[in-house]
């Protein structure tokens, strides 16, 4: 008995390691809408900003010795907060989904040498030279320590990861836009060399140094210090100039599109995974719900946050797909609803200003539906049109039963 209690204990304790790292790994997740999420993304920005503050100020000359001190100082605190941040990520790494699969070791190895754990550890690089016995020393140090530190910045750009995919998704375009580009550049760079080498041989004496006037024109930045002189010179700088900028022209073209199509694949999934929640939608089936998914958009809402407010007008209604919302009801009180249920459709359905405050209580995921969308979902799929006008009846007889009972009392 002794034993199996002291089992039973250890894996009580297990279990609570687990879910607080859990909780962490939530927490520290740079899209995670709680509370926690929001607080730690701006103390980690404040933190990130406090530091490239001091490397940048710390570069100038003329700075008071004591101010020097106080910056130096600074720099450490901050590299010391990312080097416990690194440590905190390294140890909730087999919480994530993807390593799901792996052995905790093998997890934090994987998200060691990942782009996110190798941003963090070139965070930490003044805390390792100072373990390793070196010390900042001069602006070119500090220059380094900011250049290593906005890498983080990064990390709370997520769109950054669906750039990825696009330019992995896209790269045959792009592939055929670079070749264009390099075509053009070393044709216009040898014929500027032939035309223009006899009277600017600095400039144009090598292909080299034409390729240098080529870059420039091409990308359209025009610094003006290599100016081709002889009238075939120039005709071969403005066809240059036009190329270019059709050729950046088409790669825009490329990379906008192929970044509209991931963003709405992604938009969909998360779509998709949010109304899922909703018993309304899921009870409709799986054809019906993809022409739903496509008119609903997700808004993530922290607690303590008024979603609509009394008078506002009523052009949508929203669908609790996670937390919850108080509504204050115009006659006093209020009433709490849940995940799965749905308010703001009396407005919507009547088509006047809204007649109650709708506020978060927690961190609260919500579907919008517009009202333009709203019409046309219910011309095609008359069941949830049906549903959403049987439960505005019914709160409007709840509001008008409590009106006359606040009347009699």
């Amino acid at each position: 008995m002794q034993f199996a209690g002291q089992g039973a204990y250890g894996r009580s304790v297990t279990a609570t390691a687990s879910s607080l790292r859990a909780r962490v790994h939530a927490s520290l997740h740079f899209t995670d809408p709680s509370d926690a999420g929001r607080r730690w993304r701006a103390l980690h920005l404040a933190v990130l900003g406090i530091g490239i503050f001091s490397v940048v100020i710390l570069s100038m000359d003329g700075i008071l010795p004591d101010l020097r001190i106080v910056l130096r100082y600074t720099i450490w605190a901050v590299a010391v907060v990312f080097f416990l941040e690194y440590v905190l990520r390294l140890w909730v790494a087999p919480e994530a989904a993807r390593y799901g699969e792996s052995s905790p070791a093998m997890a934090r190895l994987r998200w060691a040498v990942s782009l996110p754990g190798l941003v963090g550890l070139l965070a930490t690089v003044p805390v390792i030279m100072w373990l390793a016995g070196y010390r900042i020393v001069g602006s070119d140090a500090a220059s380094i320590f900011c250049v290593l530190w906005i890498l983080k910045l990064g990390l709370h750009a997520p769109a950054l990861g669906t750039l990825a995919h696009v330019i992995s998704n896209e790269r045959a375009p792009i592939a055929s836009v670079l070749i264009l580009f390099f075509i053009l550049l070393v044709i216009a760079a040898t014929g500027a060399h032939l035309l223009e080498r006899d009277q600017q041989p600095a400039a144009f004496g090598s292909l080299p140094s034409a390729l240098w006037w080529a870059v420039v024109t091409l990308t359209t930045t025009g610094y003006g210090d290599v100016v081709p002189l002889t009238a075939d010179g120039r005709m071969v700088g403005s066809v240059l100039m036009i190329s270019g900028i059709t050729v950046l022209a088409i790669m825009t073209g490329v990379l906008a599109t192929g970044f509209a199509q991931e963003e709405r694949r992604r938009e969909y999934l998360r779509v998709w995974e949010q109304v899922a929640r909703v018993p309304i939608f899921t009870s409709l089936g799986v054809v019906t719900l993809s022409e739903i998914v496509g008119k609903l958009r997700t808004r993530y809402y922290p607690s303590r946050i008024t979603v609509v407010r009394r008078g506002d007008p009523g052009d949508s209604m929203f669908f609790i797909s996670s937390g919850e919302v108080e509504v204050r009801l115009p006659a006093g009180g209020s009433v709490q609803l849940g995940e799965g249920a749905f308010f703001g459709e009396m407005a919507l359905l009547e088509r006047q200003p809204r007649s109650a405050t709708v506020a978060t209580t927690r961190p609260t995921t919500l579907l919008v539906l517009y009202a333009s969308d709203f019409y046309e979902i219910a011309s095609h799929i008359p069941a949830l049109a049906e549903a959403v006008e049987n439960e505005a009846k019914r709160r409007r007889n709840e509001n008008v039963g409590r009106i006359l009972g606040e009347t009699n009392r």
